[in-house]
């Protein structure tokens, strides 16, 4: 058995779960269950019962930060939204601390699309059809922060009053929460600095809507051509004639009620400008191919989502700072958990580095300086 089988091991009780997935959907003939290694965060598995294709969503083994990885929650708001214009997938259950697990879970119908990661699809390759992308994702945002949360149920979600200054506290406390560990290994300089600014910059008056917490453009998913059977051939030839149109979004594990110019920072954080920005993610990925000619600069989704949401981001530098924070903390705790051996995923050694280049980061910023 390989290192990898044992995580496996951790992930899922093979047993369990089926004994689950025959209660609540009915015996099946076929079962598998794969992982799938693309995500950062709670862990994705791959279902197969039957003819029906499953995702099911957990948090990752180990001892996690406070109020992190809560995939109910996740559940909760994928589930009001199904009739709403926000697309999520089809939700199927839900289960509280369960023995398939060893934690919470809950399982969503599995979406045919392309989630865009490392590389450019060919859906992408038309520069019209560039511009189409960030139009689809500025769109679908608006939307998103235009949900009636009365409407879905959703009124109690979150607290949306002092949301953003406790968004800087929350942050700071994982940060915390990984230097319990990581502080051994190596320093981060910085942080008190981008910490103390962010304190003393909190906007003291936002919009307050539904929050998607994580909204970027690998958290999509685009439709194909021919749906998941098709042959790779069959999809890059017809793709390249059809406009990219959004058909899911993904990973709600952080959304609330809050602020929204924080989803819009967020995601701006993520929609490169110069090399050095892609390059600060690493590789491989790096988002580099957005910056191919046709690509929306940031000022231009600023504008349109100014335009079609009727709210003014002008506190942009305070959210950019917070967000490229935001992703330091996430690194720093992706780190821990390497260090722990809670995790089975190549990147997190990686998080040794990309801590402190954030923060660096976020001090050029609160600076107003852009990385060049």
């Amino acid at each position: 058995m390989t290192d990898h089988d044992d995580f496996f091991d951790r992930l899922i009780d093979r047993e369990q779960l089926r004994t689950y997935l025959e209660s609540e959907l009915g015996p099946a003939e076929e079962f598998e269950v794969e992982r799938h290694r693309a995500g950062q965060s709670n862990e994705t598995l791959f279902v197969t019962w039957g003819d029906r294709e499953l995702v099911l969503r957990r948090p990752p083994p180990g001892e996690t930060a406070d109020t992190a990885h809560d995939v109910c929650r996740e559940y909760t708001v994928v589930d009001a939204l199904q009739e709403t214009a926000v697309q999520v997938p089809t939700t199927v259950a839900a289960a509280e601390d369960h023995p398939a697990t060893d934690s919470d879970f809950y399982l969503m119908e599995r979406e045919d699309g392309i989630v865009v990661r490392e590389s450019e699809p060919a859906q992408f390759q038309d520069p019209s059809h560039r511009r189409d992308v960030g139009t689809e994702l500025i769109e679908t945002l608006v939307a998103i922060h235009d949900v009636d949360v009365e409407a879905v149920g959703l009124e109690a979600f979150g607290h949306p009053e002092g949301y953003t200054q406790r968004q800087v506290d929350r942050w700071r406390s994982q940060y915390e929460w990984a230097f319990e560990v990581t502080a051994d290994d190596r320093p981060v300089p910085g942080v008190g600095e981008v910490t103390a600014w962010l304190e003393a910059n909190v906007p003291t008056d936002h919009p307050q809507t539904l929050v998607h917490g994580d909204y970027k453009l690998d958290n999509i998913s685009v439709e194909t051509v021919g749906g998941r059977d098709a042959s790779p051939n069959e999809r890059a030839g017809g793709a390249r004639e059809q406009p990219p149109a959004i058909n899911a979004v993904f990973d709600w594990e952080l959304s609330t009620l809050g602020d929204p110019f924080t989803d819009l920072g967020w995601f701006l954080t993520f929609w490169p400008e110069t090399t050095a920005e892609t390059e600060i993610f690493g590789a491989p990925g790096g988002y580099e191919f957005q910056l191919s000619p046709g690509y929306h600069s940031r000022g231009e989704l600023v504008d349109y989502y100014e335009s079609l949401s009727g709210r003014s981001f002008d506190d942009e530098r305070f959210y950019r700072v917070l967000s490229v924070y935001k992703i330091g903390a996430l690194s720093e705790m992706f780190y821990r958990r390497y260090l722990e051996g809670n995790a089975d995923n190549e990147t997190y050694p990686k998080m040794e580095s990309r801590t402190p280049a954030m923060i660096d980061w976020a001090r050029r910023l609160l600076e107003g300086e852009e990385l060049e």
